[in-house]
């Protein structure tokens, strides 16, 4: 197990550049007051990672959540992604600028290609490797790629992927492409970590909570992070931002940690990597 400290510990890419293990996903929160408040809630409460994206459409918002707080931008491990519709070498370049402008900032802490789009790909990797050799970005990555798809990209690539953001929870372990991942030194994270709610009705997870004498949320965060995945739980209520970083006062056991490894059933609540249409 990598080692957890508190709300601020982090784990490190291979580049060196600490990432905070516990962010704030602010997928769906709606630009404007919801999404600052939000932001703004997290980094006062301790959080030092966000992540949005183009297409979340709240880049804006989340810019001015950070400025709003009492934290430095440079404490803020900050991350974006290129949407599919901006993918190719300038249109990435641009839309990564437009990123920026939009968030009020003049550099990322990460910037990931949002979904594999075969050899276009390649061309928005090539990009994003030239903004990380500009040190606009402290580090680059993917999301929603597989095993298949990594293999394609490091086929060209100069630069390992430091990253790679996937849906991930118990009925999605994906053990063999996370293995993949550690023995190329890529960072996994997970995004939907909760099951899109679904998490929340099972009975494994309400004896576990109650063992614990903790929320469901926080047995599966918790397991994540024990799990050496980054995880980027999406609140926009405070009290749940607050309870969502509240794991680090329990430890699961080396059996209930393999008990939710067990649940595994490779159910996707999200869009699959191999089949999408957008």
């Amino acid at each position: 197990m990598k080692k957890l400290s508190d709300l601020q510990g982090s784990f490190e890419l291979h580049n060196g550049v600490q990432m905070p293990y516990l962010g704030l996903g602010v997928y769906l929160s709606k630009d404007g007051e919801e999404v600052i408040n939000a932001v703004k809630e997290a980094l006062n409460q301790g959080y030092r990672h966000i992540d949005t994206a183009a297409i979340y459409e709240n880049e804006e918002g989340v810019g001015e959540g950070i400025r709003q707080s009492n934290v430095p931008r440079e404490d803020v491990f900050l991350v974006s992604k290129v949407w599919n519709t901006d993918q190719g070498y300038e249109a990435t370049l641009k839309a990564f600028e437009a990123s920026l402008n939009r968030l009020g900032t003049d550099y990322l802490d990460l910037y990931l290609i949002h979904w594999p789009k075969g050899d276009l790909s390649k061309d928005t990797w090539r990009a994003l490797e030239r903004l990380y050799r500009e040190k606009r970005v402290r580090a680059i990555g993917v999301s929603n790629f597989l095993k298949h798809h990594l293999e394609d990209l490091l086929d060209t690539a100069e630069i390992v992927p430091m990253v790679n953001q996937m849906e991930f929870h118990p009925y999605l372990v994906q053990q063999e492409l996370m293995d993949f991942c550690s023995s190329h030194q890529i960072q996994y994270e997970a995004w939907s970590p909760l099951m899109q709610g679904n998490i929340f009705d099972l009975d494994i997870m309400k004896d576990m909570a109650a063992k614990y004498n903790k929320t469901i949320a926080q047995i599966v965060l918790r397991w994540d992070l024990q799990k050496g995945v980054v995880t980027i739980p999406k609140s926009s209520k405070k009290e749940r931002i607050k309870a969502n970083s509240e794991l680090f006062d329990f430890t699961l056991s080396d059996e209930d940690v393999k008990l939710l490894d067990s649940l595994d059933k490779g159910k996707r609540f999200g869009p699959d990597p191999d089949n999408f249409d957008f």
